[in-house]
C-alpha cells in the first residue's frame, strides 16, 4: 500500500514544489543565508550547517509517513525554502502545512500565496482532506497575518504549547481551512493571485 500522501511535485506560474531530496541542500543553504533567517527567535529555521540534518530530519519522517517535505522553487527556478504537509493523520484526512520558511527575498510576493494555493487544492481535490491546519508561534505576527489572508479560521491558542530552542515557552495559535470552506478560499486565492498588483 503507497503512503498516504506520496510525493508529488506541485507547480503555478509563482512557484515549484519538489519532493525533497539531498541534491538540493546548496539551494536550501543559499536560501536560508538570504536573511539570516536562523536568528528570528519565534521560528526554527535550520542554519547553513545544520541544513544537512534537516535534510535527514525530514527525510526520515517521510519514510515514518509521518511528513511530506517539498523544496520551494520559485518561478525562475531558484530554490528559495522549505515547506511540507505534517502531522499527517490518514485515517482522519487530515494534514497540516507547517514548517515553512522562505528567503527574504521571496518574502511579500505572490511566491507564499502560490504555494498555499497549490498544497491546499491537492489536500482537498487530490487527496479528499476534511480539513487542512496551520500552527504558528502566537507572536509571528507575519505569518499570522498570512495565514489569515490565505482565508483560514482560527482555532485556538494552545497556550504554553511547546519549548522554544531559546529557552522560551511557545505560545500556538491553531488554524484550520474545512472541505465546506475550500471553494470559497480557492476563489479568493486564485483572485489574489490574478488581480493587478
Amino acid at each position: 500500500m503507497s503512503p498516504w500522501p506520496s510525493p508529488i511535485t506541485l507547480q503555478g506560474p509563482h512557484a515549484r514544489l519538489l519532493p525533497l531530496a539531498r541534491e538540493h541542500h546548496e539551494g536550501l543553504c543559499a536560501a536560508t543565508r538570504d536573511g539570516e533567517l536562523w536568528r528570528l527567535w519565534y521560528t526554527a529555521v535550520p542554519a547553513p550547517e545544520g541544513m544537512g540534518a534537516e535534510i535527514e530530519r525530514r527525510l526520515s519522517l517521510q519514510a515514518q509517513g509521518r511528513m511530506l517535505p517539498w523544496t520551494v522553487q520559485d518561478a525562475g527556478g531558484r530554490i528559495v525554502g522549505m515547506t511540507t504537509y505534517m502531522n499527517i493523520d490518514a485515517a482522519n484526512r487530515r494534514v497540516e502545512i507547517g514548517s515553512t520558511w522562505t528567503a527574504a527575498s521571496a518574502q511579500r510576493s505572490a511566491l507564499n500565496t502560490q504555494c498555499k494555493r497549490l498544497l491546499l487544492a491537492h489536500a482537498f481535490e487530490a487527496l479528499s482532506c476534511i480539513a487542512v491546519e496551520f500552527r504558528t508561534h502566537r507572536l509571528n505576527t507575519q505569518s499570522r497575518r498570512a495565514i489569515e489572508r490565505l482565508g483560514a479560521q482560527l482555532d485556538g491558542i494552545l497556550r504554553a504549547h511547546q519549548l522554544g530552542a531559546h529557552g522560551t515557552l511557545r505560545d500556538t495559535a491553531v488554524y484550520s481551512i474545512t472541505a465546506a470552506e475550500w471553494p470559497a478560499v480557492r476563489a479568493h486565492l486564485d483572485w489574489q493571485l490574478t488581480r493587478p498588483r
